[in-house]
């Protein structure tokens, strides 16, 4: 099975199970044993259509005489795929991006006649690709929405977040693809040292320009395959989770309680940031995850790590008043992961409208672990004002234990004179993150 046909069917499944892209076409990948090359065109094919494909109907409606919600699935996404490497993949010839379309329609669509309807509807396109129809300018919105595949509920949030300018280049970056970057595990190894050790390993490594201990790789194959990744010399986490963690300031022989750790990346960095001398506690609603937290841990030689499995609604009394550091990274919209996660975005949005009822009520119960004069720091990789900044509003006007602390991050980030800060993609290169410091007073009952 080739890369477009895996991509196919990876699309596929993620329409018909409603599964997230990255696990689905990992899965595919595996199944099929892709080498690297068609690993890395399906991955393209893959994000490449879901990045872009309120844009690329929009071509192909011009062009069909059936509108695509009438097509059959797996039609419709063989248009895409064609379309999407004859408008943004130039090192593809046209013919092969319409005839490798085709035979994806000839092989796995039911209608006989649909091969024939995605040669005809490929080639008037590829015909009109000097003149291609405008996306109309009637209104920012559907503008915006259309020419950057990002739903108009969501374009309309930033919109009124960051205004015009601001939100054509979020989205424009929400569509491109992140570098891999990892953090160095300074228990073991410096990061010069790693960047020596991956290259010699064929690994194209640099250091990240202003985060200190962090490396930005690419061409790894299976990074778990890597020598570096089995002797826990480094993990996989973005820049923004890090700098929650340098935020909050976890220092050697804290208590430390991560009250939804999975997969773990706070709990491995505050463990390395306190040396690995006191204690983290990683918490997590699924059990499962306990399993992939200590396999992490056990990886990187982090022993003070004791995973558990806890629901962040639900009060311990053991745990009362007992902790230096609690860290709250919530269950959220994930709006500020789509760079990762290109089909967040198509997600219905009302299931969303209750979390922050969820969020506040996991921050009020992680804030009776605080001590006092302890540290709370919660965060989410969202970008919408009602689970970020508003959360904490309420929680302030119902705690008054409590009080927001400033900080200081690396610079681009800087200062964060009012205790807050927001990491956008466009502006930091990072995960879209909302990052708040409280601190407990010292003579809170």
């Amino acid at each position: 099975m080739d890369a477009r046909e895996v991509s196919l069917q990876a699309l596929y499944a993620c329409y018909k199970q409603g599964g997230w892209s990255d696990g689905v076409l990992k899965k595919q990948l595996a199944q099929h044993g892709a080498d690297r090359r068609d690993a890395a065109l399906a991955t393209q094919l893959c994000f490449g259509v879901l990045q872009n494909q309120m844009l690329l109907d929009f071509y192909l409606s011009r062009f069909s005489n059936i509108p695509l919600k009438r097509m059959e699935e797996k039609v419709v996404q063989a248009l895409r795929l064609g379309a999407y490497q004859l408008l943004f993949l130039d090192k593809i010839p046209q013919s092969a991006a319409v005839n490798s379309s085709v035979e994806l329609a000839k092989r796995h669509c039911k209608n006989p006649r649909a091969a024939g309807m995605v040669n005809g509807i490929l080639r008037a396109l590829v015909r009109s690709l000097d003149d291609l129809p405008t996306v109309p300018q009637r209104d920012p919105t559907s503008y915006l929405s259309i020419l950057y595949s990002h739903p108009e509920w969501m374009v309309k949030e930033f919109l009124l977040a960051i205004g015009t300018g601001e939100t054509s280049k979020l989205l424009a970056a929400n569509n491109s693809q992140p570098p891999m970057s990892v953090m160095v595990n300074t228990t073991k190894i410096t990061a010069q040292e790693l960047q020596d050790k991956l290259e010699e390993a064929g690994v194209e490594a640099r250091l990240h320009l202003w985060l200190n201990d962090c490396l930005l790789l690419a061409r790894t194959g299976n990074l778990e395959e890597l020598d570096a990744f089995q002797k826990g010399l480094f993990y996989v986490q973005d820049p923004a989770s890090r700098l929650a963690v340098l935020a909050a300031g976890p220092i050697s022989g804290m208590r430390v309680l991560d009250c939804c750790a999975a997969p773990g990346g706070k709990s491995f960095a505050a463990a390395i940031a306190m040396e690995n001398c006191g204690q983290v506690i990683s918490c997590d609603l699924h059990p499962h995850k306990k399993k992939l937290i200590q396999a992490g841990a056990d990886r990187l030689g982090l022993d003070i790590i004791t995973p558990q499995t806890a629901d962040g609604k639900v009060f311990h009394p053991e745990w009362e008043r007992a902790f230096d550091l609690v860290l709250v990274d919530a269950p959220c919209s994930g709006l500020g992961v789509i760079r990762k996660k290109p089909d967040i975005r198509y997600k219905d949005p009302a299931p969303l409208e209750g979390l922050p009822e969820i969020q506040l009520a996991i921050l009020s119960n992680a804030a009776r672990y605080v001590r006092p004069g302890g540290t709370l720091l919660y965060s989410t990789c969202t970008l919408l004002r009602r689970e970020n900044e508003e959360v904490i509003g309420t929680f302030l006007t119902r705690d008054s234990s409590f009080q927001k602390e400033p900080f200081v991050l690396p610079d681009p980030v800087g200062a964060a004179p009012e205790g807050m800060i927001t990491l956008w993609p466009h502006r930091h290169d990072t995960d879209g993150f909302f990052i708040c410091k409280l601190r407990k007073g010292e003579d809170s009952l």
